[in-house]
């Protein structure tokens, strides 16, 4: 940690002094929580050698923080507990060295998203479903500079001339910032957060989000090098699902991967990661996806991996796929397999090429072998709900075939959704190729009679 970092990071301490908050087994609340914090605010900026501790590595520098606050407050002779005690330490540490008062649900491994409204209203999703937490930050400044420390990680800025952002944590959870004057009622902060370990598609099968069979196929999909582009709302497991279907992808071929905020957590050793750049405040020095994509097929990559295709970067990706780069993937937001098509097609207009709707289809339907579509039910659980192949062009149509599918049946007494996986009956043309890999499939897995809870 910089000098200059580790100054700044200082002063939010006293920013976040204001901080009402309540412990159990005694009460730190209020004025005299702030006048506690203010205190240790000032006389650490007395003690602290800030030369030394900026090269302290993280675990030292936490203990001497914890030492320093703990003989602070024994000089001071407060009267503190054991529990309030080590409470305000982790406070000047978190703010310090962390999020501040995002620490703790950032340590919380049952929590998947946190959502910042405002200042005093913070939100968070676990196992699928909303619920409000006690956390708060002091005032809208408190909340601007914890949002400062995470996109200044990442060389992005947010302010009144560049007002929305994203970026990542050090463990790839992706952040969104929007502040004043396009949020209204003061900063807003979201976090998507990344399982510290990757998920696997056994976890995925545990979890009922697919089965057996069906992982067994999307992994075969990958092994032989077919084109799949990934469709789903916001949060229904695009990027998830994309992470755990690399993972079929062997150990020697090179992959690059492309992304707006880098999220992706291939395990391959051969992996490249590209991220885009916003302008700089003059307006220049943006690279976008689309720029990242031409540059991709320069650096003779085995597969192109998009995170999210949005834009013209579209075009060059089918391309790519059309050109020797098979087994390449993507994710798409559409709510279904043909929305999907209907999206890339726009976006191959926003290339701003003269092609005709026809010649778009085709690019499509010659690029992509397979559209896998996941969807977040009512319940707050994630599923893969269709795996559709691309057949080809009936006149100015592209046609589809669905190999699998998840039918909801109902709703349970507890908000639980009920349904089933079954296979369609349909052998998918892609079969074939599959086969010339070396790898076997069981007739069974496409047996419409066998149904899947």
């Amino acid at each position: 940690m910089s000098v200059s970092t580790l100054r700044a990071n200082l002063q939010d301490v006293q920013v976040a002094a204001s901080v009402t908050r309540g412990h159990v087994n005694g009460e730190v609340a209020g004025t005299a929580y702030r006048q506690i914090a203010s205190d240790l605010h000032r006389q650490l900026l007395d003690r602290i050698d800030l030369d030394v501790m900026g090269k302290l590595p993280p675990d030292r520098l936490r203990e001497e923080l914890r030492l320093l606050v703990e003989k602070l407050i024994g000089e001071a002779g407060l009267a503190l507990n054991s529990i309030e005690r080590k409470q305000i330490v982790t406070d000047v540490q978190n703010e310090v060295m962390g999020l501040g008062p995002l620490e703790p649900l950032l340590a919380d491994p049952s929590v998947s998203d946190i959502l910042v409204n405002a200042h005093h209203t913070v939100y968070v999703e676990r196992r699928g479903q909303l619920e409000r937490t006690d956390v708060r930050f002091a005032n809208d400044q408190h909340l601007m500079k914890i949002i400062d420390k995470i996109v200044s990680r990442v060389g992005r800025r947010i302010d009144e001339s560049s007002p929305m952002v994203d970026a990542r944590l050090p463990d790839g959870s992706r952040v969104n910032a929007i502040i004043p004057p396009l949020a209204i009622d003061g900063p807003t902060m979201s976090i998507r957060r990344f399982a510290v370990v990757p998920l696997k598609a056994e976890d995925l099968v545990k979890y009922k989000s697919m089965t057996p069979q069906l992982a067994e196929l999307l992994g075969a999909m990958v092994k032989a090098r077919l084109n799949i582009l990934i469709s789903g709302g916001t949060g229904s497991g695009k990027t998830t699902l994309l992470n755990i279907l690399s993972a079929s992808i062997p150990a020697r071929e090179r992959v690059v991967t492309i992304e707006d905020a880098a999220e992706l957590q291939l395990q391959q050793p051969h992996v490249v990661r590209l991220e885009t750049r916003p302008p700089n405040i003059e307006g220049k020095g943006e690279v976008t996806q689309r720029a990242l994509v031409r540059n991709s097929l320069r650096m003779r990559p085995d597969r192109i991996i998009l995170g999210e295709v949005r834009g013209a970067e579209a075009f060059d990706m089918l391309q790519a796929m059309n050109t020797g780069h098979e087994g390449s993937m993507a994710t798409v937001h559409a709510n279904t397999p043909r929305d999907a098509l209907a999206r890339l097609e726009n976006m191959l207009g926003m290339a701003g090429m003269p092609i005709p709707a026809k010649a778009m289809r085709q690019q499509i339907a010659a690029a992509i072998t397979a559209v896998v579509q996941v969807s977040r039910l009512s319940d707050g659980k994630r599923k893969v709900v269709s795996v559709s192949e691309i057949t080809g062009m009936e006149g100015e149509i592209i046609t589809m075939q669905e190999i699998f599918v998840f039918q909801q049946t109902g709703v349970a007494p507890d908000g639980s959704v009920n349904g089933r996986f079954r296979a369609t009956g349909v052998r998918p043309r892609f079969l074939e190729k599959i086969k010339s890999q070396g790898i076997t499939l069981p007739d069974v897995l496409f047996d419409p009679n066998r149904s899947y809870e």
